[in-house]
């Protein structure tokens, strides 16, 4: 069972492929959507707070169960944030629904944004051409 794939949902630096290289995940498929009913916020990681007025942006992409445990076992260890898994139904940009984990913290403290992790994300967002609107929602989190 650890080795079945699910569909996830990306919205912060593991929305680059190279940060998921660097844990040794490679996905096979990419696809942009979006998450309706929560607002992103980088206080100083990517994390999800539930809005009934925002959306987020990001890439919905296969991974195996033992993956994401190493994914975010590493998020815990290295970066020091928690996140857990709630089941999301994300649309594509066709208006398609499909159900997939989204990983969010529960809890983080709000710190000062690093810099260099927020480039980690503006990068992909512009290659995977999110809208302009949200690029720049991303971009305001630099000060």
């Amino acid at each position: 069972m650890a080795d079945a794939r699910v569909w996830v949902f990306f919205y912060g630096s593991y929305m680059n492929p190279d940060v998921l290289r660097e844990v040794e995940i490679v996905p096979v498929e990419w696809e942009v959507g979006r998450l309706n009913g929560f607002d992103i916020e980088i206080r100083p990681r990517a994390n999800l707070v539930r809005s009934e007025q925002h959306c987020v942006y990001g890439v919905l992409t296969t991974a195996t169960h033992a993956q994401l445990t190493r994914l975010y076992a590493h998020a815990k260890d290295v970066l020091g944030e928690t996140y857990l898994p709630f089941p999301v139904c994300a649309e594509t940009l066709d208006g398609k629904s499909r159900p997939v984990l989204c990983y969010i913290a529960p809890v983080m403290e709000p710190r000062a944004v690093d810099q260099r992790y927020l480039e980690r994300i503006l990068r992909p967002a512009r290659e995977f051409r999110l809208p302009a609107w949200y690029v720049e929602r991303l971009e305001r989190f630099r000060d």
